[in-house]
């Protein structure tokens, strides 16, 4: 098994593509069927492929996306989150264990800080998922942020479907680690694992930056450590104060190092698992639809801001001060134009 990084963005080039912007795709047009065959059959170098045409967002991805719609929503889909130092890493790594032990395959999209030179991911922690190599049921692909503050990039759910449509049983998605604005995964994943550890001040952190609330599973991890049960037990009284769903959210402690909890943990995620598989396959990628077009959305105007300049927003800022004119209508004017 090998862990397949993102290819390098340059610098300052837009987060949305148009059809006409779009990379030339490295596969033949009408070669599209053939390459989704293969990875569907397991090929590696075709899976790699194929993530890389769907991350580019290249002319070939509208129709790998199309010829893989017959195969999705049968993939589980994890995401773990939390603050920096937390173990995030070795934490995905003992559960890559457990559920190969269990005889499941394996798709970790990894996101990383991106590289303030390429663009692409900073491989970080990706030494410490072991439990993956040299074995051909997990395949792990490093994705890089792209500075967006959610703690996700779009290409994560383009991704999410070339796992899903190439068979595997769970996808695990573990975001970048800024701990306080990568809510993102709450619209991508099926169930949220948000961890914490002693000793990091970040519990009250995550109760403040509403990490807490997309929680379907609260893990201490670094168990073995003093002050494990007090953060157990400050979680554990937050979640008594939110409402009934959230109160009965799972608070568990693990040691990644050791695995101790977790078997407990992946054993709470299939309990999770049952209820979300059998509710609809298109609700659920219906919800990674939204996101995407919300993210597209927010960039277009980004983007349309950007091109504006200063002194295309300048008679516009004078008239908000002036009052002749507010700031929505002076927002709608700017979209308009």
């Amino acid at each position: 098994m090998r862990i397949a990084a993102d290819p390098p963005m340059h610098a300052g080039m837009n987060k949305v593509m148009s059809e006409s912007q779009s990379p030339p795709s490295r596969i033949a047009g009408d070669d599209i069927a053939g390459i989704v065959a293969r990875m569907r059959a397991g090929e590696r170098r075709a899976i790699s492929t194929v993530i890389t045409e769907l991350e580019r967002l290249s002319t070939a991805a509208p129709g790998i996306l199309q010829a893989l719609q017959p195969h999705l929503g049968r993939a589980l889909v994890v995401g773990f989150t939390g603050p920096p130092g937390a173990g995030k890493s070795t934490l995905v790594n003992a559960v890559i264990d457990t559920l190969r032990k269990q005889g499941r395959t394996v798709g970790v999209i990894a996101v990383d800080p991106s590289s303030p030179i390429s663009g692409g991911a900073i491989l970080g922690d990706r030494i410490r998922m072991t439990a993956a190599l040299d074995d051909d049921g997990v395949f792990v692909r490093s994705l890089a942020s792209r500075g967006y503050l959610g703690g996700l990039s779009p290409a994560a759910v383009r991704i999410i479907d070339a796992l899903d449509g190439a068979g595997f049983d769970v996808v695990l998605l573990e975001t970048v680690g800024t701990g306080q604005s990568e809510i993102d995964v709450a619209e991508v994943a099926d169930i949220r694992v948000v961890i914490s550890a002693p000793g990091l001040g970040d519990d009250i952190q995550a109760m403040k930056s509403g990490l807490l609330e997309i929680a379907d599973v609260l893990v201490v991890n670094k168990g073995d450590r003093p002050g494990a049960e007090q953060t157990m037990q400050q979680l554990i009284g937050a979640l008594s104060i939110r409402a009934t769903v959230a109160a009965k959210v799972p608070v568990l402690k693990t040691s990644a190092l050791s695995g101790e909890g977790v078997p407990q943990l992946v054993a709470a995620l299939d309990e999770i698992g049952e209820r979300v598989i059998q509710s609809s396959a298109l609700a659920r990628r219906r919800r990674r639809a939204r996101y995407l077009i919300a993210r597209a959305a927010s960039d277009l105007v980004a983007a349309r801001i950007k091109a504006g300049g200063e002194n295309g927003l300048d008679p516009l800022a004078d008239a908000v001060l002036s009052g002749t004119l507010g700031p929505q209508d002076a927002a709608r004017r700017l979209l308009e134009n």
